[in-house]
């Protein structure tokens, strides 16, 4: 059995085309307002990247990089986007320094405009199945699977990580699609039934080889969320693909698979905060 790729790399260019589109219909383009602190090459290419997606689909973006900032400093900031009558949504580009709490910025930015979807008001609208701006990378990975007509009622759903970006969102996100779900974590006892067990495998650990692929059920879906950047420059996922994509019926690669997806489901959200939310004139 050889799986059969989902392309998100394919499917993010659809979707940001059709955005394009529409932003064109809107008598004003949204704008996206992307707060960078630090000089992290890995953050400076991620925003580079976003921005010159935003670009692409009509989204004005603009940039308030901060080598360094404190705490008070930043809080204010955000407050003067938040009253912001020409700014649809805030991006906070993570990590922050650590002299800065992530929870309390994520907490200041204004629900309307968290177009991360990370603000409890946010999470909370998507464990009540009602959500609006929704978290990214789970968005973009059920928009992936219903491009391939990946029925997902019934299925058992396991999850390897538990963090706020992506593990515990997509949780909600495949319950409310219909899965019975566990989340596995470091802590978890014998994860290696919980991995043969699963219809639908994602990892989202941010760790080489958390697991033995192996253990993959036959016939399973994988998504893998991580990326990793290898002595000699390739780029790989979590899991090891060769081993599991003999082993499953549909995997995503890496890179073109998972990332891709993120990205667009923040245009959306940029593009969805503007029209549910139109700038004062």
């Amino acid at each position: 059995m050889t799986a059969i790729l989902l392309n998100g790399k394919a499917l993010a260019q659809q979707i940001q085309t059709q955005l394009k589109h529409d932003i064109k219909q809107l008598k004003r383009k949204p704008h996206l307002a992307v707060i960078l602190i630090g000089n992290d090459p890995a953050s400076n290419i991620y925003v580079h990247n976003k921005q010159n997606a935003c670009a692409y689909v009509g989204i004005e973006s603009t940039l308030h990089h901060h080598l360094t900032i404190d705490e008070t400093d930043l809080l204010k900031l955000i407050n003067n986007l938040n009253h912001a009558s020409n700014v649809d949504g805030i991006l906070v580009q993570l990590p922050l320094p650590p002299n800065i709490s992530i929870e309390k910025i994520v907490d200041h930015i204004d629900p309307k405009k968290d177009v991360d979807g990370f603000h409890p008001y946010n999470v909370g609208l998507l464990a009540q199945n009602r959500a609006q701006l929704r978290p990214c990378t789970p968005f973009g990975i059920l928009r992936l699977l219903q491009a391939y007509h990946v029925s997902l009622t019934g299925l058992h759903a396991v999850i390897l990580g538990r963090s706020n970006i992506v593990g515990k969102p997509l949780g909600l996100e495949l319950m409310n699609a219909g899965c019975t779900v566990t989340l596995c974590h470091k802590e978890t006892h014998n994860i290696r039934k919980y991995v043969e067990a699963a219809d639908l495998l994602i990892s989202a650990t941010g760790v080489l080889n958390p697991i033995d692929s192996a253990w993959i059920r036959e016939a399973s879906i994988v998504i893998d969320v991580g990326i990793h950047r290898l002595r000699n420059g390739n780029l790989r996922g979590d899991l090891d693909f060769i081993v599991a994509r003999e082993r499953t019926s549909y995997i995503t690669p890496v890179p073109g698979g998972v990332g891709p997806m993120t990205v667009a489901m923040l245009l959306e959200n940029v593009w969805r905060a503007g029209i549910t939310h139109p700038m004062e004139k």
